[in-house]
């Protein structure tokens, strides 16, 4: 059931209760709980938090947790799945779910008592009306015993007539409910999408209990960025997100001139950018930015000869001397640093980089801390995925909580250094792709299956980086091929998840164009390739194009889907 009013029938129905958080392995994931928990803070509101990587560790959590608790909060899962049938919940338990996954499960929407859905309202949602998808079951009796005996031929022969009929009648109304309902339900369940973040759905309610602060909101622009990044919201999308989180940077930043209400240069302040898309160059040198980044690798085609020449030529272009972009970026000379932007954009329309800035937000305390969402998103995403250390997933997931804390600048620093290392193995895996044609083109999709023994292979047993990858390698194939079909087609992308045990992660990500509305419909097409091979599959995590399945099993599995979406 969607809440209508989030403060009423959420917020103060858990304030003076125990309760449970269970949190996806997600940079939005995150932001929601640091939202949640300050505003859990102001009200003493007790609760236990648990990070949860996919379906097997909620169902763990939940059957470990439900004799202590009733009240369940669950961020980034929960709403695409029946999570009734799912759970075996008892009567009195009760689920509070905010995620972004779409489409909702028509179960969760319909169910009234346990299940409540933090959405919101603006969010294009098309759930099919109640009664087409439900009908309370009919009680069809059996006119078995009255049957004639020829005594009385007319009255009871033809009321026994009229009832068959009129049975006939209805199980023939049944079948056509039945097909039509499987048919609403197909359209509805096809493709996989994204709608509003969550951290901005926890934002939006601190603000109407007037309890919003500058780090609630930074945390929002966090949450939505990471979409961004992720590419899981479409370029519309985002830009509206801006517009309405820009409002509230404008109450929240608002600085007088006069000297008396000048604050403390300690003091946090967000401001709206209209940026570079190059990813950490603030905190790296100009030139690894420029190589490490997708857009501009992608469009320079820098895994070439011909694509480090055009680098040099746009660096000259802008007149900027090698010393200089090689240095780290704080230590650039000022002057050229003023300029630097309009110098970059500028160069990059001659070389076809039209988007090379974008609308985005940057946060500042005291003389030396100045970042970009973007930055925070790559930085916290590494720390969840490191893998540099053997230690258990809880680990990586409170340092990359506790990392967006102003107070851990110490983690934030060591997650940047996590993050140019990733975004380094990513460009390097894109190029040596490609310069091998690994990605071949199936016929309905394209194919890109990492081998074991590729360099920074175990960085890609991890989802969130194995995505990244994907989107990296589709982008930069797109700009490559000159065939344009190839340009249409969506990607899957296997990697190697666990050696002794012999299975392999697979990702499916739709196509690369300018009009793409970022719906996914491999979701689907893997459960019903997993049934029609009986191919060993797991489909444990949150997003349903996310797989993992037996390295054996790989090439009937890819067959199956070959014949599928042919």
């Amino acid at each position: 059931m969607f809440l209508t009013d989030v403060r009423r029938e959420f917020y103060e129905v858990i304030v003076t209760q125990r309760v449970l958080l269970l949190i996806a392995s997600d940079v939005d994931a995150l932001c929601a709980c640091k939202i949640l928990q300050a505003l859990f803070q102001c009200d003493h509101v007790q609760y236990t938090l648990v990070p949860v990587s996919g379906w097997q560790e909620l169902e763990t959590a939940f059957l470990e947790h439900k004799d202590q608790f009733k009240y369940f909060i669950l961020i980034n899962c929960g709403a695409n799945i029946d999570l009734l049938e799912v759970l075996q919940p008892e009567e009195d338990t009760f689920f509070f779910v905010c995620d972004s996954h779409r489409p909702v499960n028509v179960v969760n929407v319909y169910n009234d008592m346990q299940i409540k859905l933090l959405v919101k309202p603006d969010d294009d949602l098309n759930v099919p009306a109640y009664d087409d998808i439900f009908r309370d079951e009919e009680e069809e009796e059996e006119d078995s015993g009255n049957e004639s005996d020829g005594s009385e031929p007319s009255g009871k022969r033809k009321r026994f007539e009229e009832a068959v009929v009129e049975r006939t009648m209805k199980r023939r109304e049944r079948r056509v409910w039945e097909a039509r309902r499987q048919e609403i339900l197909f359209d509805y369940e096809q493709y996989e999408y994204h709608g509003t973040s969550s951290a901005i759905v926890m934002f939006d309610l601190a603000w109407k209990m007037s309890k919003d602060l500058n780090d609630m909101l930074w945390w929002a622009i966090v949450g939505l960025t990471d979409q961004w990044v992720q590419d899981k919201i479409t370029q519309m999308k985002y830009v509206t997100d801006i517009g309405i989180l820009q409002r509230h940077v404008s109450r929240h930043n608002h600085r007088n001139e006069d000297e008396e209400n000048s604050l403390s240069i300690d003091c946090m302040r967000i401001a709206f950018e209209y940026d570079l898309r190059l990813a950490l160059y603030q905190h790296w040198s100009l030139y690894e930015s420029l190589c490490n980044t997708c857009y501009t690798s992608a469009s320079l085609k820098l895994w070439s000869v011909q694509g480090q020449k055009r680098l040099q030529e746009f660096l000259a272009d802008m007149g900027l001397p090698l010393k200089q972009v090689k240095q780290k970026f704080n230590s650039m000379d000022m002057s050229l640093k003023e300029n630097l932007r309009d110098m970059i954009e500028e160069s990059a329309n001659k070389f076809g980089m039209k988007d090379l800035r974008v609308q985005t937000f940057s946060i500042h305390f005291g003389f030396k801390n100045k970042f970009l969402a973007s930055d925070i998103v790559y930085a916290t995403a590494s720390l969840m995925e490191n893998i540099e250390k053997e230690e258990p997933g809880t680990a990586s997931f409170i340092k990359a909580l506790d990392s967006l804390s102003r107070s851990n600048l110490e983690k934030l620093h060591h997650g940047l250094e996590l993050a140019k290392k990733q975004l380094r193995a990513i460009q390097q895996t894109v190029a040596s792709c490609i310069c091998t044609n690994l990605v071949i083109s199936q016929g309905p999709f394209l194919y890109c299956c990492l081998m074991e023994g590729t360099p920074d292979v175990k960085l890609f047993s991890r989802p969130v980086s194995l995505c990244l990858l994907s989107k990296y390698l589709l982008k930069s194939f797109v700009c490559s091929t000159k065939n344009k079909r190839c340009k249409l087609l969506p990607l899957i992308v296997a990697a190697p998840m666990d050696v002794e045990q012999g299975t392999v992660i697979m990702v499916g990500i739709p196509p690369e164009t300018e009009s793409s509305d970022k719906k996914n419909f491999f979701g689907r097409a893997f459960e019903k390739a997993a049934e029609s091979t009986h191919s060993r599959t797991l489909h444990n995590h949150f997003d349903m194009s996310i797989i993992e399945l037996k390295t054996e099993d790989r090439s009937k599995f890819v067959d199956a889907l070959i014949s599928l979406l042919s």
